[in-house]
């Protein structure tokens, strides 16, 4: 008899919003062969919400799956998914180990695997459990294989290959590492993009998404009433970008901040949304007086900011 889910409890997750000058941890699977991710922390106070297992199986990293999981979960507000990630499944052994977990907490079951003979596993264990099971890359693949008239290569983990792309991802991320919160390069014009905003505009962790795609970034902070570096505003080949948000959103994110202990630093005063609100007007000044485009970041993910940029960058090309 399977568990109900209805009998896990839930335990309350902390967000962590990124830092402006700390990457996130470049390693999002933790050792072992199982990882347990829940999303986000239940809602107490509104309606309660119900949780649901979602077991996710992957022949490489699972970054696929985990994306597509993530969008089809987040269409239902009142449920939650507690996540299990299994990656690298390539041997019957180790999916063997992965379905004794399935049938600890049974869910809905998420694959991507090539090997055909572990997808028919897969199908057929999930059916004799009575779980629903879908292969989420095989519809694709059979949409591919219909339009260009020949079958999958089923290479595992092909995305993932060492080109050229990939080594101009990695130039990408050391440029942007080294040219963090302010740190110019000697030419301006090395950069794809600049991103200019006052404290806690989220510059770092979207200049990182941007270099993951292959977009050399450079990021350096507004401070109020000091100029900009002349370097800066002669650059004619990286896009410039102003990021901003609201004062109040500002405000909570800096609350939520480990301060530095820099003496005589004034932690009202950076808290301050009157102080906040002088230097986002000082930060609108700036871009507006050398034409660079801004973008609100008080409702947007680094995701969603980020695209902004590669649609601006596709317009001014």
């Amino acid at each position: 008899m399977h568990r109900a889910v209805s009998q896990f409890t839930a335990v309350p997750i902390v967000e962590r919003l990124p830092s402006d000058t700390v990457p996130s941890d470049p390693d999002p699977w933790p050792a072992g062969l199982i990882h347990i991710w829940p999303q986000q922390g239940v809602n107490r106070v509104n309606k309660p919400q119900s949780f649901f297992h979602l077991h996710l199986i992957s022949d490489a990293t699972g970054e696929t799956l985990l994306a597509a999981g993530r969008a089809a979960s987040a269409q239902y507000k009142d449920a939650r998914a507690i996540e299990h990630i299994y990656p690298l499944i390539r041997t019957e052994r180790q999916l063997a180990k992965v379905f004794e977990e399935i049938d600890q907490e049974p869910g809905i079951v998420l694959y991507t695997v090539v090997d055909q003979k572990l997808a028919r596993m897969i199908d057929d264990r999930a059916a004799a459990m009575g779980l629903p099971c879908v292969s989420v890359l095989e519809p694709v693949l059979t949409v591919f294989q219909s339009y260009l008239g020949t079958p999958a290569g089923r290479r595992v983990g092909a995305q993932h290959v060492l080109d050229a792309q990939y080594f101009r991802r990695i130039d990408a991320l050391n440029f942007t590492m080294e040219h963090d919160d302010g740190q110019l390069p000697p030419d301006m014009e090395d950069a794809d993009v600049v991103l200019v905003g006052i404290s806690r505009t989220s510059k770092t962790p979207t200049s990182i998404y941007l270099a993951n795609r292959g977009i050399k970034t450079a990021n350096i902070p507004i401070v109020l009433g000091v100029p900009m570096p002349e370097s800066l505003i002669r650059a004619r080949r990286p896009l410039i970008v102003g990021l901003v948000a609201t004062a109040e959103r500002i405000s909570q994110v800096r609350q939520n901040r480990l301060l530095g202990v820099t003496a005589g630093y004034d932690a009202q005063s950076y808290i301050d949304r009157a102080v906040i609100t002088e230097e986002l007007a000082y930060a609108r000044q700036i871009c507006t007086r050398h034409n660079w485009p801004m973008i609100d970041v008080s409702r947007r993910s680094i995701e969603e900011t980020a695209a902004a940029i590669v649609a601006l960058r596709g317009k001014t090309r």
